[in-house]
């Protein structure tokens, strides 16, 4: 266990990977790269977990492991803080890998902690499903499609909330209200907004940086519309879940933190716009009180009424503040977006890194001389590239 709280499972041996959790992996971290030619493709599904000991099993029964056009289909699942019995269960049933938060830190959290687990695991396509059996596993080949095609960056599976059957009437209008607010906040098109059941190509997920603390799916999609990403929609199976949901206690809970979250994450991107927003309505307001007070000094009677020139001054001042405020913001933001350029490459670059080193074990595997170990090549790591060039040079790795 680390001191970044987080230990990641799987089978095999002990591999310390230094990302700030333990890992035990049945093979090398790979990276395939998405779309080169005769590269063999992984797919991973990623599931967040946190006490799904009941319908796990249910979960990941329904994972296709042979989808055309994929090499490779491997599952992780995101154990966030469960008191239960998600673990030894995701264990039975020999799921590839196990990343365990040490507390519970909310959906988001185990998302992006999973897309970085993801992503090191070498996967070329994630898909997000939930723990609760939600989601049908035999649409992941139709999820991922669009992005085999080449014709998706990040693919949002459609429930068709209006045909569910289990759906109150209510909770079909809020689902509406809610996609459509997201629509217009994000200008991406997408029926279904907050389906968690949602597949993403590696370098979409390498661009993907979800900080809220709620919910993933809303800010992802603001993100993705603001990053001029191609995102489509494929329609779903669901099952009908028995428990209530463990994201929010309640629906009025639930609206009020995804308008905080959607306000939140759009006044993030479009600061300006929010500010100049904010004062134009407090300069209207506040030009009403100044007009009423001009009357009545036009017509003599001004003198009674000064403080509507006070009122309407304090707002007027207030809006300027704002529409400064906001052009601040604005400037602010074009270097956030430097810092987000900065950061994926980053990100690209500690993958390759991973990778070479991968490349450099292997390397020295194949060379089977006696008495060499990885941990001695992590020991010396300079001198692995000699040893590998020239095996019969003893000087090469130190004994």
């Amino acid at each position: 266990m680390s001191a970044g709280g987080n230990e990641m499972l799987g089978s095999g041996s002990h591999l310390g990977n230094g990302g700030g959790f333990a890992t035990e992996s049945g093979g090398a971290w790979r990276s395939n790269r998405h779309g080169q030619a005769g590269q063999p493709l992984k797919l991973i599904v990623q599931i967040p977990c946190y006490n799904e000991e009941a319908t796990l099993r249910e979960t990941v029964a329904a994972i296709p492991r042979h989808i055309d056009g994929i090499a490779q289909v491997e599952i992780l699942v995101i154990d966030d803080g469960s008191t239960d019995r998600t673990v030894e269960i995701a264990r039975a049933l020999g799921v590839d890998h196990i990343i365990r938060l040490t507390r519970n830190r909310g959906l988001a959290n185990a998302f992006r902690t999973g897309l970085d687990a993801c992503l090191k695991a070498g996967a070329d396509i994630i898909v997000n499903t939930d723990g609760d059996n939600q989601y049908s596993g035999a649409d992941i080949p139709h999820l991922v499609r669009p992005i085999l095609d080449g014709r998706a960056d990040i693919v949002i599976g459609d429930r068709e909330t209006s045909k569910v059957a289990h759906f109150s009437p209510f909770k079909k209008l809020l689902q509406a209200m809610g996609s459509g607010v997201v629509r217009r906040l994000s200008r991406v098109n997408v029926p279904d907004a907050v389906s968690g059941f949602r597949a993403m190509s590696r370098e979409a997920a390498l661009r993907l940086n979800i900080v809220s603390g709620f919910s993933y799916t809303i800010e992802m999609l603001i993100q993705a519309g603001r990053k001029r990403m191609a995102v489509v929609s494929v329609p779903i199976a669901t099952n009908r879940v028995a428990r209530q949901s463990r994201l929010f206690k309640s629906i009025p809970d639930f609206i009020k933190r995804s308008v905080a979250t959607m306000l939140r994450i759009y006044a993030m991107y479009q600061p300006l716009k929010v500010f100049a927003a904010v004062g134009v309505v407090l300069a209207v307001i506040g030009g009403l009180p100044i007009l009423r007070f001009l009357y009545f000094y036009a017509t003599g009677a001004g003198d009674g009424h000064i403080q509507s020139l006070i009122l309407g001054g304090v707002l007027v001042v207030i809006a300027v503040i704002s529409f400064l405020i906001g052009l601040v913001a604005d400037l602010i933001g074009f270097n956030r977006q430097l810092l987000e350029i900065t950061l994926e490459k980053v990100r690209e670059i500690e993958l390759k890194m991973r990778s070479m080193e991968e490349d450099r074990l292997d390397g020295l595997r194949s060379v089977r001389r006696p008495g060499v170990s990885p941990a001695t090549v992590q020991a010396d790591p300079r001198r692995l590239a000699s040893a590998v060039a020239d095996p019969d040079d003893d000087r090469a790795i130190p004994r």
